[in-house]
């Protein structure tokens, strides 16, 4: 193995993130830990897993870099970065040539897209809506009692003959459930609440373009009916890496090894955080749903100019 480990930790809204990589950039550990919200108990355990099976301790780390919602939590980090860059950075090592990242985490989706350089062009993000997350996962394996693993199987089993309305997790949870008095299929349920995510996140993506090869990173990339309905949408092929949610993580590890050996680093999304304000006390799980009525549209879609990620 060569020389140097560096460590890259993704904190994000329910799920921590720690990837440990060589100075050649090879994976050596990863950890997923599901937590509370922003959780420094799970932040720790992540790493405290991807160290163990390293076999290393945080002594033994020549650098480590933290990004998501709660990068700034994140012990030792020498640096932190957005999501953005991140996302960016990793899918763009474990999927040489993509062109176009769609990221669906817990409590956000985001688009990014990658030029022929490997550097992100531009991105479209959306924080302050369930609709289109896992959230909104969570909601519809709830609604239909089906544990959210079963969810793709289910849906890839029904037809497109019911619409859901509604994108808002709260509003839709309540059409589900008129349906479901209405002895509707459960699997026409379940499709036709991934077709409308797929809809949701075609009008995210039209904000910065399509592009080709698509890639889908984050928890929601492991549902093969999430998969197989964002490419009907797209009109294309969509690509999951081996490992979709540590993408985040992985790009911060490689941005710690390419700090410590000189290499030009990532500039970082400008005014990220004034772009992206991680919103306190808004109703549904901290999103902000003012001004929304609940329809399926492009909702609250944040725009911003991105530099280059990375050389």
């Amino acid at each position: 193995m060569t020389g140097g480990r560096y460590l890259g930790v993704d904190l994000g809204s329910t799920t921590a993130k720690a990837v440990v990589v060589d100075g050649a950039g090879k994976i050596l550990s990863s950890s997923v830990v599901t937590m509370g919200a922003v959780s420094r108990a799970g932040m720790q355990r992540a790493i405290d897993q991807a160290l163990g099976e390293a076999g290393l301790t945080e002594s033994d780390l020549q650098g480590t870099v933290s990004t998501g919602y709660g990068r700034r939590l994140v012990p030792g980090a020498g640096r932190t970065y957005t999501e953005i860059t991140c996302h960016a950075r990793g899918t763009a090592e474990m999927v040489p040539g993509v062109r176009l990242v769609i990221d669906v985490g817990g409590q956000d989706s985001k688009a990014i897209t990658v030029g022929d350089d490997g550097l992100v062009r531009d991105f479209a993000m959306n924080d302050r809506c369930a609709s289109g997350t896992g959230r909104f996962y969570e909601v519809l394996a709830r609604a239909v009692d089906v544990p959210i693993e079963g969810l793709g199987d289910l849906a890839l089993r029904g037809s497109d003959e019911l619409e859901v309305s509604s994108m808002c997790a709260t509003f839709a949870e309540t059409e589900i459930v008129s349906m479901l008095a209405e002895d509707q299929d459960v699997a026409d349920i379940a499709s036709s609440v991934h077709r409308a995510i797929a809809a949701r996140t075609l009008a995210l993506v039209a904000q910065v373009g399509r592009y080709t090869p698509v890639v889908l990173t984050g928890g929601v990339a492991r549902n093969p009916a999430a998969v197989h309905f964002l490419s009907r949408a797209l009109d294309a092929e969509v690509t999951v890496p081996a490992h979709p949610q540590i993408t985040g993580a992985f790009g911060a590890a490689l941005l710690a090894r390419d700090g410590d050996r000189g290499r030009p680093v990532a500039t970082d999304v400008r005014g990220a955080d004034e772009m992206f304000p991680r919103p306190r006390g808004h109703a549904h799980d901290g999103h902000d749903c003012s001004g929304c009525d609940g329809t399926l549209g492009p909702g609250t879609v944040d725009l911003g100019t991105v530099i280059p990620a990375w050389r």
